[in-house]
Parts: structure tokens; C-alpha cells; sequence
């Protein structure tokens, strides 16, 4: 019996942008005695069904954007005689699916760090349950990636995980419904451990695949330090003592490595949290600022931020303090007018950000967003071949809407053509050189303005185009922009790297 795990995926570019983590901490979480599981990231290269013999098992991860396509793999594995076993954060949501649609034998629902060795014991003696309860593990479980199986030069960045779960709640995100509210720190060592392990394999760009690097922020210790009780802030306060030890060790690390992760807008005011990520080399962020307007951050109840004037001086303060921001903005929710995505734009430019997307507002089942959306349109969903707009997953790619939710006052088409034309303006040549000052050296600035050109093929062309053709030039030109960029990237290996004391 042979152990496949493969993460499915509509386009192949060759080269990829992160290293797909969760294969690696599968591979982990495999058995020893079943020998090394074979790995397919279906973003480098497509997996062949043909390599499977009866018996064998192939567990499949899947999100909501990739169920389509994961599902017709399990469909085939099964043809061919394998176990099939789902995983991933679409099939905890709706583990019937996968058996309905994709060929399921099991699901195992949650974090797969233990789960999915029961699951594979399971199918060796014939006998899988139809789910397995992975639950919430805690952060002494987890499991470190098998590094030792990723193939070489395929990859720009790293990726290590710190901490899961997020302690917010906002609407349009499933992460705290899914992994907890409660944050689950790994231990300083295991982090340290796996980052020299990657820089000694010759990575020095690496992300810090989190829910949320910052999240104990001063408001929460300021008001739990109210309580009589100071239970919770001890808790908090222990959480927060926990990543600056992390950084403090991470600060120790060679000077050529580059971090990046993500945080909520609030780690602006925390000026002594910011420096201590500056010293740990984590020299970029992704920030949801989501919505430019007061209206809009309380359609998607994130009114802990700042709108306005006020979110421009925020959003500097990142950049100042030697943190550069990836901005995260939605379009599409109720409040927003066409002026938004002027004013949108505009304010990308005064506050000086490095990087930005601009996504169109899509409900994702395990979201508040999809529950209400879902409930207040069960009579009148839109339908593709049957299919409701409420299971737009399940609709094929060519014919799936690139907007699924009607505005108040804009047509799906419009917001469409407004969100790609921020798109192309903020990334336009002239706009990403002029960023490009940010580095020193032409090579980095080069690379700069090619990471710039590459970022709206993959994120926006490929999920707003409005014909296959285009989607496809969109493709083969990220394909190649990826490998243009991977000498870039790369650095000399570090064999000899010792782990800090």
C-alpha cells in the first residue's frame, strides 16, 4: 500500500508562489511504517491517476475554491481501487459532499495532525469510518512539516506555521468558526527548529503561515486587566510574552532572512510589538483593511478599524516602523458606491502601501456572511444548470459567476470592471517602480516590479476574467513571471546553521 496526498488545483504554473504546508505536516503525520507518502501540489504539476494500484490511499486537501476539481480526483482515484480520503477546511464544513460527490471513504474533519494516521490504519484493515473528529489539537501536537520531501527550486517562499486560531470575528471570515478563537501558540523551539531547517536548505524568504501573528492586542489587556479576576489577563499576557520570546529568537537568525505573515490593522498602535518584528526580520504583513469607509467596515463587522484620514496615518505607521503592508480590501459590500473604489485607490496611494489586493465580496461557507446570505435568498438563489449560486463551488469553472451576491446600486459587471481597474492602476509599471524604492539594489527592485506583475495574474485575472481565453494568457504568464522570478529568491543553502541558544 502506497500513501499519496495531494492538493488539487485548477491551474498549474510549474513554480509556486508558498510552499503548500499542510502536505508536509501530513507527510509528518503518516505513519512510518507505511514509508514516505508521495506528494503532489497540483500548483506545480498535475497528479496522475494512472500511478495508482488498488489498495493504495490518497488523501485529498480541499478549500471551497478547489472542491470542484479535488472532488473529480477522488472520483478517479476511486475508479482505480484507492481509499480516498478528504480533508481540509471545505470538507469539515460539509463532509457529506465529499462523500456524495467525490468518492469518499473518509472524511476527517479539523486538524488532520493525528486524525489522519487513524484514517490511514483504518483503510490498511478495510474498516474506515465514514469521519473522523480531528477536532482542535493543541499546539504541543502539532506536527513540523517533512521538509525533507519538498522538491527543490519549486518554490519562492518557505512556510512555517506559529500559531492557529483567531481570537476576532469578523463576517466574512471562517478561520474563527474553523480553528478556534482560542490562539494555539506552538512552542518557541519547534518554530526555530523548522526556520533553520529551511535556511539551511537554501530559503530566506519565509511565511509565517498564521491566522493572526498579533493575537493579544494592548485593548485586550487593557481591558481584561479590569476584571477583579485577572485570570484572562494572565492568560493574555502569558500569550503575548510568548511571541516576543519567539521573535527575540528569531532576531537571532542569519540577517539575510525575510518573514512574512499576517496581522489585524490594531499591531499599528503596539509601536513595541512592531519593533520587535522589525528585529525578528519580519519585514511584511498582510493587514485586512477590508473597507475604506466607516459604512462598510460595519458591513463586515470589523469596526475595530479606523476609516478615513485616520486609517491613512495608520496604515504609515506599519511602514514606518520597517513593517511593509500587503492591504486587503473588499468591493462589493452594501454601503460601497462607485465612489469607493475611487476613493479606495486613492487611499492605497497616500498611505503608502507596498502591496495591496482588491477582492469582490464572495460568501464562503463557515462565514456569518454565507449564513445570512444563504438564509435570506433560499427562495430566490440564482441557478447554474440546476446548480444554486449558494453551492457556486459545485459549478463548473467555465461557467461559474465571477460575482455571486446583487448590490444595492451597482450590477455585478460594474463592480467587476471597477475592482480590475484598481487592480491595473495600483500595479501599473509606472506605480510598482515608483514603490520599488523601497529596496536598494536594481536586482531587487527588478524583482520587485516582477512580483508586481505576477500578483494580479494569479489573484485577480484568474478569478474575475471573463472568458477562458483569458484566464488562460493570465496563467502562462504568472508560469513564466514565477520562473523569472525563482533566481531571485534563492539563496545560497546554510548547511552548517546552528539553532540559536
Amino acid at each position: 500500500m502506497r500513501v499519496h496526498i495531494v492538493n488539487p488545483s485548477h491551474f498549474s504554473f510549474g513554480t509556486g508562489l508558498i510552499t503548500t504546508r499542510w502536505l508536509y505536516v501530513l507527510a509528518a503525520a503518516t505513519p512510518a511504517k507505511w514509508g514516505d507518502p508521495i506528494l503532489t501540489d497540483e500548483i506545480l504539476e498535475p497528479f496522475d491517476p494512472d500511478t495508482l494500484e488498488p489498495g493504495d490511499v490518497v488523501g485529498i486537501g480541499i478549500h471551497t475554491g478547489n472542491a470542484l476539481v479535488g472532488y473529480a480526483l477522488g472520483l478517479k482515484a476511486r475508479e482505480r481501487g484507492a481509499w480516498v480520503i478528504y480533508g481540509g477546511i471545505h470538507a469539515t464544513l460539509y463532509p457529506d459532499e465529499a462523500h456524495e460527490r467525490g468518492g469518499a471513504h473518509a472524511v476527517v474533519k479539523g486538524d488532520g495532525d493525528i486524525a489522519w494516521g487513524m484514517a490511514i490504519e483504518d483503510c490498511d484493515r478495510g474498516a474506515p469510518e465514514r469521519v473522523y473528529e480531528g477536532g482542535q489539537v493543541a499546539a504541543g501536537k502539532f506536527r513540523p512539516a517533512r521538509w525533507d520531501l519538498l522538491k527543490k527550486d519549486r518554490h519562492l517562499w518557505a512556510s512555517v506555521q506559529t500559531v492557529r486560531g483567531c481570537p476576532k470575528h469578523c463576517s466574512f471570515c471562517s478561520v474563527w468558526r474553523t480553528d478556534g478563537q482560542e490562539p494555539r501558540q506552538r512552542g518557541v523551539d519547534p518554530v526555530i527548529e523548522e526556520i533553520v531547517e529551511l535556511r539551511r536548505m537554501g530559503f530566506r524568504f519565509i511565511a509565517l503561515a498564521d491566522d493572526n501573528f498579533y493575537p493579544v492586542t494592548l485593548n485586550d489587556l487593557k481591558m481584561a486587566d479590569r476584571r477583579e479576576d485577572k485570570t484572562n489577563y494572565n492568560e493574555l499576557k502569558q500569550l503575548r510574552d510568548e511571541r516576543f520570546e519567539l521573535m527575540e529568537q528569531m532576531a537571532k537568525l542569519p540577517d539575510d532572512l525575510v518573514f512574512f505573515t499576517q496581522i489585524t490593522m490594531e499591531a499599528a498602535e503596539d509601536e513595541e510589538f512592531l519593533a520587535a518584528m522589525k528585529r525578528a526580520h519580519i519585514m511584511g504583513a498582510l493587514v485586512g483593511v477590508e473597507s475604506v469607509t466607516p459604512e462598510g467596515l460595519k458591513d463586515v463587522y470589523k469596526d475595530f478599524n479606523l476609516a478615513g484620514e485616520e486609517l491613512v496615518e495608520r496604515l504609515k505607521l506599519f511602514k514606518k516602523n520597517g513593517v511593509h503592508i500587503l492591504a486587503s480590501f473588499i468591493f462589493g459590500l452594501p454601503s460601497d458606491r462607485p465612489s469607493t473604489f475611487v476613493a479606495t485607490a486613492d487611499l492605497a496611494k497616500r498611505a503608502d502601501i507596498t502591496f495591496a489586493q482588491f477582492m469582490t465580496l464572495t460568501p464562503f461557507p463557515g462565514t456569518l456572511d454565507f449564513d445570512q446570505w444563504e438564509r435570506e435568498n433560499a427562495e430566490s438563489m440564482p441557478t447554474v444548470d440546476g446548480i444554486p449560486y449558494s453551492r457556486h463551488w459545485l459549478i463548473p469553472q467555465s461557467k461559474r459567476p465571477k460575482l455571486l451576491t446583487e448590490h444595492p446600486a451597482m450590477s455585478s459587471e460594474e463592480i467587476r470592471q471597477r475592482t480590475l481597474s484598481v487592480w491595473y492602476d495600483f500595479y501599473s509599471l509606472k506605480a510598482s517602480w515608483q514603490r520599488s524604492n523601497v529596496v536598494k539594489s536594481l536586482k531587487s527592485r527588478i524583482a520587485f516590479v516582477l512580483i508586481s506583475k505576477l500578483y494580479p495574474q494569479m489573484f485577480a485575472n484568474t478569478g474575475l476574467a471573463t472568458d477562458s481565453a483569458r484566464v488562460s494568457r493570465s496563467t502562462d504568464l504568472a508560469r513564466m513571471l514565477l520562473r523569472a522570478l525563482q533566481r531571485f529568491f534563492s539563496a545560497p543553502p546554510m548547511p552548517g546553521l546552528r539553532v540559536p541558544n
